[in-house]
């Protein structure tokens, strides 16, 4: 063999000199690696739906979305097969909902109570985090119009006592993979309030305006029970109803199933109103007297 040519031994000698060089430039590319790499903390899928029930949930449209939904509220169960538990009475509410952005949604509705018609943004404020900011903040604004007013009975209405403004944070956590809780701190105004009418005991009738500023308070949670379905609930508190007010507080429950691209939400509420101002403050039903409504939420994203 030539002389300038290695032999197996200098060859397994040199490969040995060199292996703790390569080791310790590997290690330094790994680190500057995982130095460069950021990892996804934030908490998804608090809640399933765009609602808990009632109330507006932190979940957000994703940019280039479009969602249509469907809720459907019937007329009280307390008559029993007289309406057939509410059959005869139902409303309906049309919403389409879009996604301008991940973190910013826009939305149109129209309902069949009071035939009402909406207008909402929804925006993203902050995401909870595993090791950072414990809750989601979203805030929700929505303006709805009263085409149901008649001069007739209202010879002074204008338009702008048609319009009825609400504000809302809505802040949630998730607690675990099974539990999510809401709360939802909000803001109603109404150009024209809100009115009760009670019948004293000699038979005349009193009425009682609400004031134009209303503040509420709602609470919410889901219950994660399988990969598909959960339980869910919601209540409005109304801070500063009138205490003659035939209104009651709002108390939803019910259970959503997910099945791919739909999201159906079956509930007993006693609001029939689907807007915020509707169910917070003309909450006419009472659990108490079996007074309350079957309802459904079907959306589906495009």
């Amino acid at each position: 063999m030539s002389n300038n040519k290695l032999t197996m031994k200098q060859i397994i000698s040199l490969l040995l000199c060199c292996i703790p060089g390569i080791m310790g430039a590997q290690d330094d590319l790994l680190n500057e690696l995982e130095n460069d790499v950021t990892i996804d903390q934030t908490a998804t899928s608090a809640f399933k739906g765009l609602k808990v029930v009632n109330f507006e949930s932190t979940k957000l449209g994703g940019g280039g979305d479009l969602y249509f939904i469907v809720s459907h509220r019937f007329g009280s169960v307390k008559n029993g097969f007289d309406d057939f538990f509410g059959l005869d009475n139902a409303v309906t509410q049309l919403k389409f909902v879009y996604g301008i952005n991940d973190g910013l949604n826009i939305g149109v509705a129209r309902s069949s109570f009071q035939k009402k018609y909406g207008l909402h943004l929804k925006y993203r404020l902050l995401q909870q985090e595993g090791d950072g900011f414990p809750f989601t903040l979203v805030g929700y604004s929505l303006m709805t119009i009263n085409t149901s007013l008649e001069k007739d009975f209202l010879p002074n209405l204008e338009f702008s006592d048609r319009l009825v403004y609400t504000h809302q944070m809505l802040l949630s956590r998730k607690v675990n993979n099974e539990l999510s809780i809401l709360v939802a701190p909000t803001y109603i105004h109404e150009n024209l309030a809100t009115r009760s009418a009670v019948v004293q005991n000699d038979g005349t009738t009193e009425v009682y305006d609400e004031e134009n500023n209303q503040f509420a308070l709602g609470l919410g949670g889901r219950y994660k029970l399988t990969s598909r379905w959960s339980l869910n609930m919601d209540y409005g508190i109304h801070l500063n109803r009138n205490s003659n007010s035939i209104y009651k507080n709002p108390l939803s429950i019910g259970v959503d199933l997910e099945t791919g691209g739909h999201v159906f939400q079956m509930h007993f509420t006693n609001a029939q109103a689907m807007f915020e101002e509707g169910f917070l403050i003309q909450g006419q039903g009472d659990w108490g007297n079996g007074d309350f409504f079957f309802g459904f939420n079907l959306s589906r994203v495009f």
